[in-house]
């Protein structure tokens, strides 16, 4: 019979087949790492924060809140202006690609000639729908654009978003952003 030598680590025992008898030897234990010793507090060393700190702590984080957060703001109002002027962008070269498709859509027609197919509008010349999806119909502040026909600004048709207060008129972020309008 073969001699078999096997170690485990939950029991360091050498076991040892002789013949048709076992016999169980101790093994030399298996030597393990020492164990990671962290440092020991001394006094109050590293018991931890003192109110005062703690104190100290939240007035910096405010005095920083309150120096940065108006200018995250004011980013805020100008990032929903500047994705309005693009979405109005997009949208004017919807209507263009509908108008050389359709011909001119009527006096009062809305935006959503883009998407569903006008009853004056024949099946053959519809190549629509011209949006990816309605949501292209409403600005960031979650209002709806404006097709404006007789147009005021553009000689064929206006696409107005009235800002974030929805009335005509207005400052900021409040003022009417209309296609092909130069800001002054």
């Amino acid at each position: 019979m073969k001699v078999q030598n096997t170690t485990h680590a939950s029991s360091p025992r050498r076991v040892r087949a002789v013949g048709h008898a076992m016999t169980i030897h101790c093994a030399k234990p298996i030597r393990r790492a020492k164990p990671i010793h962290f440092a020991k507090p001394i006094g109050r060393a590293l018991a931890g924060f003192t109110i005062m700190e703690v104190l100290v702590a939240v007035v910096i984080i405010g005095i920083l809140a309150a120096v940065v957060a108006p200018r995250l703001i004011g980013r805020v109002g100008d990032a929903k202006t500047s994705s309005a002027k693009s979405a109005i962008s997009s949208l004017v070269t919807a209507m263009n690609q509908f108008r050389l498709d359709c011909g001119e859509p009527e006096s009062g027609a809305d935006l959503t000639i883009l998407w569903e197919r006008p009853a004056n509008v024949t099946e053959t010349a519809w190549k629509g729908p011209y949006v990816e999806n309605q949501d292209a119909f409403t600005d960031p502040w979650g209002k709806p654009y404006e097709l404006v026909i007789p147009p005021q600004h553009n000689a064929d048709f206006d696409i107005v978003s009235m800002g974030k207060d929805g009335v005509p008129g207005g400052e900021g972020e409040n003022a009417d952003i209309v296609s092909g309008k130069r800001d002054r």
